[in-house]
C-alpha cells in the first residue's frame, strides 16, 4: 500500500502494521511536558525500529485540556527533530488548518519536507478547541468550509508552479509563485477524523484517514466503510495512549484515548487492529511515571517484535 511516493508515507505505509510515536516522549502527565532530551529519546526510539515521530499543533494553551502537546511550534521542532534523524518519518497529528493561512502551512510543510529528504506526511484537522476560534478570528462555524478550501489550495501551489488560485485566503493570479515545492508532486495528507467533512470527500481528498482509539466493534464498521469508500487503496493510521506496566500479564484498564494494561494483552489488541486492517499505529506513553526508556524498551522488545 504505497499510492504516494513520498520517502515518509512509504514508510510508514509499506503493507505491514508500522508503529510510530507520539511528541512529548515522556511518561510525565504534566500539561508542561519535560523538553530537554526529547531528540535523544526520538534518536532511542528510531534506533529500536518506530517507524514514525509525531508531533501535535497545539497553538494556544487551555487549562481546561490539561495538555499544551509538546509546547513547540510544529514547523519549528520537525526541522529541529529532522536535524537530529535520519530516516523515521515525520508526522503531524495533526496542523489545525482553520486556524492558519494555506501559503505559510504550504511553505512550511515544504520546507521541513525538503530539510528531511522527503520524510514529511501531514496529518490535518479542522480543530477541537473551542476558545483558540476567537483568539485567532476565526468563526467556528466556518471551519469545514475553510479545512476544504484550504485543502484545495495546498495542492494547487504544491503542484503548479506560479499558479492562479481564487480563495476567501487571497489571490494568486500567476505572478507569483511559493517556493520550495516538496520532493514529491504534492504532500501527502491524512484527514484526522472528520474534520467536517463527509467520508467521501475525505476518501477522494486525503491520502489516509487518521483515527482515534475506538471500541474494536465500532472500529470495524469504520474500516469497512473506509475500505469501501476508497476501494482498498488507501491506508487508516489510529492513535493511541498507551500505559504500559511493567508486569507483562497485568490485566487491561481504560485510560483517555487508550489502555494501561501490560504487555501480553497489548500483543493481543494489537493483533486485532492488524487483523481488521489497521497500517499504522501512532502510540503515545504518558502516564505512569516509569522511565521512558524502559517504556520504550518494552514496548519494542515485548510488542512490536511479537508482531
Amino acid at each position: 500500500m504505497t499510492g504516494h511516493r513520498n520517502r515518509g508515507y512509504r514508510r510508514l505505509f509499506d503493507g505491514e502494521l508500522s508503529f510510530g510515536l507520539f511528541f512529548p516522549i515522556t511518561s510525565s502527565t504534566d500539561p508542561f511536558p519535560p523538553l530537554d532530551e526529547q531528540v535523544a529519546l526520538a534518536r532511542y526510539a528510531s534506533d529500536l525500529g518506530f517507524d514514525a515521530l509525531w508531533v501535535r499543533d497545539v497553538p494556544l494553551y487551555w487549562p481546561k485540556f490539561r495538555d499544551a502537546g509538546q509546547v513547540f511550534d510544529p514547523w519549528v521542532y520537525l526541522a529541529h527533530v529532522a536535524a537530529g534523524t535520519d530516516d523515521v518519518a515525520l508526522a503531524t497529528g495533526s496542523i489545525v488548518l482553520p486556524l492558519r493561512h494555506p501559503l505559510h502551512v504550504a511553505k512550511a510543510a515544504a520546507s521541513v519536507d525538503r530539510l528531511s529528504d522527503g520524510r514529511l506526511v501531514l496529518g490535518v484537522a479542522s480543530g477541537d478547541r473551542p476558545p483558540e476560534f476567537p483568539a485567532f478570528g476565526v468563526e467556528e462555524s466556518t471551519r469545514g468550509e475553510r479545512f476544504r478550501e484550504h485543502v484545495r489550495v495546498l495542492r494547487a501551489v504544491w503542484r503548479e508552479s506560479f499558479p492562479e488560485v481564487e480563495s476567501s485566503f487571497g489571490t494568486l493570479d500567476g505572478t507569483l509563485d511559493l517556493v520550495p515545492k516538496p520532493t514529491t508532486e504534492t504532500l501527502p495528507l491524512l484527514v484526522t477524523g472528520h474534520a467536517r467533512q463527509s467520508l467521501d470527500w475525505i476518501a477522494e481528498h486525503g491520502d489516509g484517514w487518521l483515527y482515534y482509539q475506538l471500541p474494536l466493534g465500532t472500529l470495524a464498521g469504520v474500516l469497512e466503510d473506509w475500505r469501501g469508500a476508497t476501494d482498498g487503496s488507501k491506508p487508516f493510521a489510529q492513535a493511541l495512549h498507551v500505559q504500559l506496566d511493567s508486569d507483562p500479564t497485568a490485566g487491561m484498564s481504560h485510560v483517555h484515548q487508550g489502555y494501561a494494561a501490560g504487555s501480553e494483552w497489548f500483543v493481543s489488541h494489537v493483533r486485532e487492529l492488524a487483523d481488521l486492517g489497521v497500517d499504522h499505529l501512532a502510540i503515545s506513553i504518558r502516564g505512569g511515571d516509569r522511565d521512558e526508556r524502559a517504556v520504550l524498551d518494552q514496548f519494542a522488545d515485548e510488542v512490536m517484535a511479537e508482531l
